[in-house]
């Protein structure tokens, strides 16, 4: 979606390199020459740092990897780095990343992250990190999109409304190894005017891709290519990648919205409030309506539930089993 042509790519939650490998296959199958990207990144755990280093050195990309294992939040290796192209998969919902350490760090510019979950604190990093027309896409829990708790409402509040959020993307469940719950991707960018693409200040646009990919066994579900171009192509057609095609809104799959549809939301990025239902799930009766008649209808079930409860308990009395 990104489409790292060339430029400093930045990876602060790197692992054992595997953004930085598809980053180089991206270049490679698009003709691209290897050597027009950079590559940045950190990691916390030695050997897994050890292994990234392995893993890039047998490929033949040279990456800055700092000169040892080190956490991103307390001793950041590339303190100056202002990349074109931040790719991460950050761990989700982070309780310990010793957060009440940093409370006066120069990268919380939207708010303060609370010390009990590293989610702000990641796209806060991310966005520090930005070059002045630099993209960001990164992976994250859902709950990011809508938590209100310890300040996370106002954090998200304040980068909607700096105009960094480009795009957001709902993915289907049982897509990793590590968990089976749906995660969401972000894709923000630090200006929406840079030249690259087409101007789309106030503007941000939502994918949901909740019900694509296919079950390789019971448990996990991998997105196809046809669905990747899907989802990156309509990515491209709204942005304004030449060759891209012409974007429009489908409901149920993508819907461009404004920063006021945003703003009516209270600033919640969930997709289900901006894409709504896909065209043959509409059934033309209004929404507000639908809702009145299904509580109606519950109400009736509940009192007529409630009936027979009574009526079977005056029967196991008159049998002798009530008390």
């Amino acid at each position: 979606m990104l489409a790292p042509y060339k430029g400093r790519v930045y990876d602060p939650c790197c692992g054992s390199g595997g953004m930085f490998v598809s980053s180089e296959k991206f270049i490679e199958a698009h003709r691209g020459k290897l050597g027009d990207i950079s590559i940045y990144g950190q990691e916390s755990n030695y050997t897994t740092w050890r292994l990234a280093k392995m893993n890039l050195a047998i490929r033949g990309i040279d990456a800055n990897l700092g000169e040892t294992s080190a956490d991103s939040f307390h001793r950041d290796l590339h303190p100056d780095l202002k990349a074109d192209w931040v790719l991460a998969n950050p761990p989700f919902n982070d309780s310990d990343w010793r957060g009440e350490l940093l409370k006066d760090d120069k990268r919380w510019a939207y708010g303060v992250p609370p010390a009990g979950n590293a989610n702000y604190a990641w796209v806060q990093h991310f966005i520090h990190h930005l070059a002045p027309t630099g993209l960001a896409g990164f992976v994250l829990a859902n709950g990011s999109m809508s938590s209100n708790q310890s300040g996370e409402g106002e954090i998200r509040k304040a980068i909607i409304e700096a105009d960094l959020v480009d795009c957001m993307v709902a993915l289907p469940g049982q897509l990793f190894y590590s968990t089976q719950i749906p995660v969401c991707l972000w894709f923000l960018a630090r200006n929406k005017r840079n030249g690259r693409f087409r101007d789309r200040r106030g503007e941000a646009l939502f994918i949901d891709a909740r019900k694509l990919g296919t079950l390789i066994d019971r448990v996990h579900r991998e997105l196809t290519d046809d669905d990747l171009a899907k989802i990156a192509g309509t990515y491209h057609a709204w942005r304004g990648d030449k060759s891209a095609g012409k974007y429009a809104d489908i409901p149920g799959v993508c819907k461009a919205a404004i920063l006021d549809d945003i703003r009516k939301h209270g600033h919640v990025l969930t997709l289900g409030r901006y894409v709504g239902a896909e065209a043959g799930e509409d059934d033309g009766e209004p929404f507000e309506e639908k809702i009145k008649r299904l509580t109606a209808t519950l109400r009736a079930q509940q009192a007529e539930a409630a009936k027979l409860d009574a009526a079977i308990a005056a029967n196991l009395k008159e049998l002798g089993y009530g008390g």
